[in-house]
């Protein structure tokens, strides 16, 4: 028998061509804060030499007791909450993670935890990229008209896969989750999007499964092992961005007939601080109006975008109708940018 809840009418669909508005964004990270001085103590690694290079000071590192999915569903429930909506309100989730509770995915268990009984839920993994991947996904089943309120949420736990002994990777990582909840609007606030892949370079930043042989029977063996740490050049990966990111958002921005003075707000993947001051520095943007929170959080992956723009939201930084310039970049490697009007 079909549970109550579950058969009740559902909402009539919008009609095909509809617009999308971001309406509530949220954040959650772990409470543990581990600073650059704190790591000194694990690797051979200062503050100065961590900050100078990256613009890193401290970063959250989850406990064994913390999982993805309570960190995210934190973060979703903010931003339902902010949007004005209820948990069964929503049609959709999208999970990006690249480091989910469970390999068979995370987002049924948010979907359980938010009691958004009505929702289908579904991971997707485009590393640092995926927010910006998500929510242009979810910008299609809306205007569409499939869907008229979906949670893209963007969470990762990279400390779980990091090499503690390897200081060329293990000072950039935070974990951390932010989300937030696009829904059918009359006008449309997602002005342009151009997503981005190219696997040739994947070697150049990745989390690799390595597995040994197994023998099962004579004549039978099998690949029994588990996931590596994670593995970058980081030249390449500023060469990558510093190239590839300016190049997309730029013809997000022709796409969309706006200039970048038109925009009110960069805001580019928290990866490395002088990625952010010279994809600013290329497009002709000014400093004061790049959003960075890197110093307090390091990378936290997919929740790095969702993560700052709450803050800069909640802070009073960014107001409804501002016109803002986002993209990420990372391992596969995939890179894409977005260009929306934050609220209705």
């Amino acid at each position: 028998m079909i549970p109550n809840e579950l058969s009740l009418p559902l909402p009539p669909a919008p009609p095909v061509g509809i617009g999308v508005a971001m309406t509530g964004c949220g954040s959650s990270v772990p409470e543990v804060c581990v600073d650059n001085d704190t790591l000194s103590q694990v690797v051979d690694t200062s503050d100065e030499w961590i900050a100078s290079r990256t613009g890193i000071r401290q970063r959250r590192l989850a406990s064994p007791e913390v999982s993805l999915t309570t960190i995210a569903t934190t973060a979703a429930q903010n931003a339902i909450e902010m949007a004005g909506v209820t948990p069964m309100d929503i049609d959709l989730i999208i999970l990006a993670t690249s480091s989910a509770d469970d390999l068979f995915g995370s987002a049924g268990r948010i979907q359980a935890e938010l009691g958004a009984r009505r929702a289908v839920a579904f991971d997707m993994t485009a590393a640092c990229s995926g927010f910006v991947f998500g929510m242009v996904t979810a910008a299609q089943f809306i205007r569409t008209g499939t869907y008229q309120t979906v949670l893209v949420i963007g969470a990762d736990v990279l400390s779980r896969w990091v090499d503690w002994s390897d200081r060329g990777t293990c000072v950039l990582f935070g974990d951390g989750a932010g989300a937030v909840v696009l829904q059918a609007n009359e006008s449309d606030r997602l002005l342009g999007f151009e997503l981005c892949s190219d696997g040739r370079q994947h070697q150049s930043l990745n989390l690799a499964y390595k597995p040994e042989p197994k023998a099962l029977v004579d004549g039978v063996t099998i690949a029994h092992g588990t996931y590596h740490p994670v593995t970058m050049n980081g030249q390449e990966i500023y060469r990558f961005a510093v190239q590839r990111v300016p190049e997309v958002i730029e013809k997000v921005l022709y796409r969309s007939g706006l200039t970048a003075d038109q925009v009110d707000w960069l805001l580019l993947h928290q990866a490395n601080q002088r990625i952010l001051d010279a994809v600013a520095q290329r497009l002709h943007i000014p400093l004061h109006k790049v959003i960075s929170n890197l110093a307090h959080y390091g990378n936290t992956s997919a929740a790095s975008i969702p993560l700052a723009l709450d803050e800069a939201v909640r802070q009073g930084k960014i107001q409804p109708g501002a016109t803002i310039a986002t993209a990420g970049f990372g391992a596969g490697l995939t890179w894409g940018a977005a260009i929306f009007q934050w609220g209705r």
